[in-house]
Protein backbone atom coordinates (compact mmCIF):
# COMPACT_ATOMS: atom_id res chain seq x y z
CA UNK A 1 0.00 0.00 0.00
CA UNK A 2 1.36 3.41 -0.95
CA UNK A 3 1.96 5.69 1.99
CA UNK A 4 3.02 8.78 0.08
CA UNK A 5 6.57 8.64 1.42
CA UNK A 6 8.10 6.70 -1.45
CA UNK A 7 9.81 8.84 -4.09
CA UNK A 8 8.22 8.80 -7.53
CA UNK A 9 9.86 6.47 -10.00
CA UNK A 10 10.82 9.38 -12.25
CA UNK A 11 12.85 11.11 -9.54
CA UNK A 12 16.32 9.98 -8.45
CA UNK A 13 16.49 8.16 -5.15
CA UNK A 14 18.03 10.05 -2.23
CA UNK A 15 21.71 9.57 -1.59
CA UNK A 16 22.33 6.25 0.10
CA UNK A 17 23.95 6.03 3.51
CA UNK A 18 23.88 8.18 6.59
CA UNK A 19 20.71 10.13 7.24
CA UNK A 20 19.72 9.89 3.58
CA UNK A 21 19.32 6.13 3.58
CA UNK A 22 16.27 4.47 2.00
CA UNK A 23 14.68 4.05 5.42
CA UNK A 24 14.36 7.81 5.90
CA UNK A 25 11.67 10.06 4.49
CA UNK A 26 12.23 10.76 0.80
CA UNK A 27 12.83 14.51 0.83
CA UNK A 28 14.75 15.76 -2.18
CA UNK A 29 15.91 18.98 -0.45
CA UNK A 30 18.94 18.70 1.84
CA UNK A 31 16.80 20.19 4.63
CA UNK A 32 13.70 22.28 5.13
CA UNK A 33 15.19 25.08 7.21
CA UNK A 34 14.90 28.57 5.74
CA UNK A 35 16.68 30.52 8.50
CA UNK A 36 20.40 31.23 8.72
CA UNK A 37 21.09 27.91 10.42
CA UNK A 38 24.77 28.06 9.44
CA UNK A 39 25.40 31.21 11.45
CA UNK A 40 25.57 29.52 14.89
CA UNK A 41 28.05 26.74 13.94
CA UNK A 42 30.13 29.26 11.97
CA UNK A 43 30.32 31.61 14.95
CA UNK A 44 31.17 28.68 17.24
CA UNK A 45 33.97 27.54 14.93
CA UNK A 46 35.33 31.10 14.68
CA UNK A 47 35.32 31.57 18.45
CA UNK A 48 36.99 28.25 19.19
CA UNK A 49 39.53 28.77 16.40
CA UNK A 50 40.44 32.20 17.77
CA UNK A 51 41.08 30.72 21.22
CA UNK A 52 43.10 27.84 19.75
CA UNK A 53 45.34 30.25 17.83
CA UNK A 54 45.82 32.53 20.82
CA UNK A 55 46.44 29.78 23.38
CA UNK A 56 48.87 27.99 21.06
CA UNK A 57 50.87 31.17 20.60
CA UNK A 58 50.97 31.85 24.33
CA UNK A 59 51.74 28.27 25.27
CA UNK A 60 54.77 28.08 23.00
CA UNK A 61 55.92 31.67 23.61
CA UNK A 62 57.56 30.65 26.91
CA UNK A 63 57.88 34.28 27.93
CA UNK A 64 56.05 37.13 29.68
CA UNK A 65 53.94 34.89 31.88
CA UNK A 66 54.92 36.26 35.29
CA UNK A 67 54.83 39.78 36.65
CA UNK A 68 54.78 39.86 40.44
CA UNK A 69 52.35 39.12 41.90
CA UNK A 70 50.53 37.77 38.83
CA UNK A 71 51.17 34.48 37.05
CA UNK A 72 49.40 33.47 33.87
CA UNK A 73 46.82 30.70 34.32
CA UNK A 74 48.40 29.01 31.29
CA UNK A 75 51.64 28.53 33.23
CA UNK A 76 50.36 27.67 36.70
CA UNK A 77 51.58 25.58 38.38
CA UNK A 78 55.05 25.69 36.85
CA UNK A 79 56.46 22.17 36.90
CA UNK A 80 59.97 22.58 35.46
CA UNK A 81 63.22 24.13 36.68
CA UNK A 82 63.31 26.51 33.73
CA UNK A 83 60.27 28.41 35.06
CA UNK A 84 60.65 31.98 36.21
CA UNK A 85 61.03 32.08 40.00
CA UNK A 86 57.75 33.07 41.62
CA UNK A 87 58.14 34.01 45.26
CA UNK A 88 55.50 32.11 47.19
CA UNK A 89 53.98 30.99 43.92
CA UNK A 90 53.31 27.54 42.48
CA UNK A 91 56.87 26.59 41.52
CA UNK A 92 56.87 22.80 41.72
CA UNK A 93 59.95 21.51 39.92
CA UNK A 94 58.59 18.01 39.47
CA UNK A 95 60.00 17.64 35.96
CA UNK A 96 63.46 18.86 36.91
CA UNK A 97 65.82 20.35 34.36
CA UNK A 98 65.33 17.95 31.45
CA UNK A 99 62.15 19.64 30.21
CA UNK A 100 63.32 21.88 27.38
CA UNK A 101 60.20 23.46 25.92
CA UNK A 102 57.56 25.76 27.36
CA UNK A 103 56.36 24.60 30.80
CA UNK A 104 52.84 25.59 29.82
CA UNK A 105 52.62 22.46 27.67
CA UNK A 106 52.69 20.30 30.80
CA UNK A 107 49.83 21.89 32.67
CA UNK A 108 47.56 22.83 29.76
CA UNK A 109 46.95 19.13 29.05
CA UNK A 110 44.55 18.92 31.99
CA UNK A 111 42.24 21.93 31.47
CA UNK A 112 42.37 21.28 27.73
CA UNK A 113 41.37 17.64 28.24
CA UNK A 114 38.53 18.72 30.53
CA UNK A 115 37.15 21.17 27.99
CA UNK A 116 37.62 18.90 24.97
CA UNK A 117 35.64 16.12 26.63
CA UNK A 118 33.02 18.49 28.09
CA UNK A 119 29.51 17.71 26.87
CA UNK A 120 28.90 21.27 25.67
CA UNK A 121 32.24 21.58 23.90
CA UNK A 122 31.62 18.26 22.17
CA UNK A 123 28.44 19.72 20.72
CA UNK A 124 30.28 22.92 19.82
CA UNK A 125 33.18 21.47 17.89
CA UNK A 126 31.22 18.52 16.49
CA UNK A 127 28.95 21.03 14.81
CA UNK A 128 31.47 23.78 14.17
CA UNK A 129 34.31 21.73 12.71
CA UNK A 130 32.99 18.26 11.84
CA UNK A 131 29.43 19.13 10.79
CA UNK A 132 28.18 16.17 12.82
CA UNK A 133 25.51 17.43 12.45
CA UNK A 134 26.00 21.08 11.47
CA UNK A 135 22.65 22.10 13.00
CA UNK A 136 19.30 20.73 14.12
CA UNK A 137 17.30 19.23 11.25
CA UNK A 138 20.27 19.60 8.89
CA UNK A 139 21.71 16.34 7.60
CA UNK A 140 25.37 15.69 8.26
CA UNK A 141 27.55 14.90 5.23
CA UNK A 142 29.01 11.70 6.70
CA UNK A 143 27.94 8.33 5.35
CA UNK A 144 28.52 6.51 8.64
CA UNK A 145 28.28 7.37 12.29
CA UNK A 146 29.81 5.19 14.99
CA UNK A 147 29.23 7.60 17.85
CA UNK A 148 31.88 7.64 20.56
CA UNK A 149 32.57 3.91 20.45
CA UNK A 150 35.81 4.00 18.46
CA UNK A 151 39.18 5.69 18.72
CA UNK A 152 39.69 8.61 19.09
CA UNK A 153 36.20 9.64 20.22
CA UNK A 154 36.02 6.82 22.75
CA UNK A 155 38.47 8.92 24.78
CA UNK A 156 35.54 11.21 25.56
CA UNK A 157 34.75 8.72 28.32
CA UNK A 158 37.71 10.14 30.24
CA UNK A 159 35.72 13.28 30.98
CA UNK A 160 35.04 12.37 34.61
CA UNK A 161 38.74 11.86 35.29
CA UNK A 162 39.61 15.15 33.64
CA UNK A 163 36.99 16.69 35.92
CA UNK A 164 39.01 15.60 38.97
CA UNK A 165 42.11 17.16 37.42
CA UNK A 166 40.16 20.34 36.67
CA UNK A 167 39.21 20.60 40.35
CA UNK A 168 42.91 20.52 41.25
CA UNK A 169 43.75 23.15 38.63
CA UNK A 170 40.91 25.38 39.86
CA UNK A 171 42.26 25.05 43.38
CA UNK A 172 45.73 26.15 42.25
CA UNK A 173 44.28 29.11 40.34
CA UNK A 174 42.41 30.05 43.51
CA UNK A 175 45.75 30.11 45.33
CA UNK A 176 47.16 32.33 42.56
CA UNK A 177 44.22 34.69 43.03
CA UNK A 178 44.95 34.94 46.76
CA UNK A 179 48.57 35.80 45.93
CA UNK A 180 47.28 38.57 43.66
CA UNK A 181 46.44 40.55 46.81
CA UNK A 182 50.16 41.37 47.14
CA UNK A 183 52.08 44.14 45.41
CA UNK A 184 55.17 43.81 43.22
CA UNK A 185 57.30 43.70 46.39
CA UNK A 186 55.26 40.79 47.77
CA UNK A 187 53.68 42.90 50.48
CA UNK A 188 50.16 41.83 51.47
CA UNK A 189 47.05 43.97 51.64
CA UNK A 190 47.15 45.44 48.15
CA UNK A 191 44.86 45.20 45.14
CA UNK A 192 45.48 46.09 41.53
CA UNK A 193 43.37 45.92 38.40
CA UNK A 194 44.94 42.54 37.79
CA UNK A 195 43.51 41.31 41.10
CA UNK A 196 40.01 42.05 39.82
CA UNK A 197 40.79 40.26 36.55
CA UNK A 198 41.96 37.22 38.51
CA UNK A 199 38.89 37.33 40.78
CA UNK A 200 36.56 37.40 37.79
CA UNK A 201 38.43 34.56 36.16
CA UNK A 202 38.45 32.26 39.17
CA UNK A 203 34.73 32.81 39.84
CA UNK A 204 33.93 31.84 36.24
CA UNK A 205 36.37 28.91 36.31
CA UNK A 206 34.71 27.47 39.42
CA UNK A 207 31.21 28.11 38.08
CA UNK A 208 32.02 26.36 34.81
CA UNK A 209 33.80 23.46 36.53
CA UNK A 210 31.00 22.85 39.04
CA UNK A 211 28.31 23.18 36.35
CA UNK A 212 29.79 20.13 34.62
CA UNK A 213 27.43 17.21 33.98
CA UNK A 214 29.89 14.86 35.68
CA UNK A 215 29.83 17.01 38.80
CA UNK A 216 26.03 16.88 38.84
CA UNK A 217 26.10 13.11 38.56
CA UNK A 218 28.78 12.73 41.24
CA UNK A 219 26.82 14.94 43.65
CA UNK A 220 23.37 13.43 43.15
CA UNK A 221 23.73 10.34 41.01
CA UNK A 222 22.77 6.79 42.05
CA UNK A 223 20.48 8.00 44.83
CA UNK A 224 17.16 6.21 45.13
CA UNK A 225 15.73 8.50 47.80
CA UNK A 226 16.71 12.15 47.93
CA UNK A 227 14.84 12.46 51.23
CA UNK A 228 17.47 10.27 52.88
CA UNK A 229 20.30 12.47 51.60
CA UNK A 230 19.20 16.08 52.17
CA UNK A 231 22.71 17.54 51.91
CA UNK A 232 23.44 15.86 48.60
CA UNK A 233 19.98 16.81 47.38
CA UNK A 234 20.61 20.48 48.12
CA UNK A 235 24.01 20.28 46.41
CA UNK A 236 22.44 18.53 43.43
CA UNK A 237 19.84 21.30 43.12
CA UNK A 238 22.55 23.97 43.28
CA UNK A 239 24.74 22.25 40.71
CA UNK A 240 21.64 21.73 38.55
CA UNK A 241 21.03 25.49 38.45
CA UNK A 242 24.60 26.03 37.33
CA UNK A 243 24.28 23.20 34.83
CA UNK A 244 21.39 25.02 33.15
CA UNK A 245 23.90 27.79 32.30
CA UNK A 246 26.69 25.43 31.32
CA UNK A 247 27.00 26.78 27.78
CA UNK A 248 27.20 30.42 28.87
CA UNK A 249 29.69 29.56 31.62
CA UNK A 250 31.81 27.58 29.16
CA UNK A 251 32.20 30.61 26.89
CA UNK A 252 32.55 33.13 29.71
CA UNK A 253 35.32 31.12 31.42
CA UNK A 254 37.08 30.57 28.10
CA UNK A 255 37.19 34.33 27.53
CA UNK A 256 38.15 35.09 31.13
CA UNK A 257 41.12 32.70 31.21
CA UNK A 258 42.42 34.19 27.95
CA UNK A 259 41.87 37.69 29.35
CA UNK A 260 43.79 36.84 32.54
CA UNK A 261 46.69 35.47 30.51
CA UNK A 262 46.71 38.47 28.18
CA UNK A 263 46.67 40.86 31.11
CA UNK A 264 49.74 39.19 32.61
CA UNK A 265 51.39 39.30 29.19
CA UNK A 266 50.82 43.07 28.92
CA UNK A 267 52.19 43.73 32.40
CA UNK A 268 55.14 41.35 32.08
CA UNK A 269 56.15 42.69 28.66
CA UNK A 270 56.08 46.29 29.90
CA UNK A 271 53.27 47.32 27.58
CA UNK A 272 50.96 48.16 30.47
CA UNK A 273 51.40 49.17 34.10
CA UNK A 274 49.09 47.49 36.57
CA UNK A 275 46.99 50.25 38.20
CA UNK A 276 46.95 49.98 41.98
CA UNK A 277 43.56 50.43 43.66
CA UNK A 278 45.03 50.39 47.18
Amino acid sequence: MATGTEPPATEPLPQRGGVRARTRAAISAPHLRTDRWWLAPAATAAGLLAFIVYSTWRAFADAHYYAAPYVSPFYSPCLAERCEPMRGGPNWEIFGGWWGISPAIIILIFPLGFRLTCYYYRKAYYRGFWASPPACAVAEPHQKYSGETRFPLILQNLHRYFFYAALLVAGILTYDTVLAFRDEHYEWGHMGLGTLVFLLNIVLIWAYTLSCHSCRHIVGGKLKHFSKHPVRYRMWQWVGKLNARHMQLAWASLVSVALADFYVYLVASGAFDDPRLF
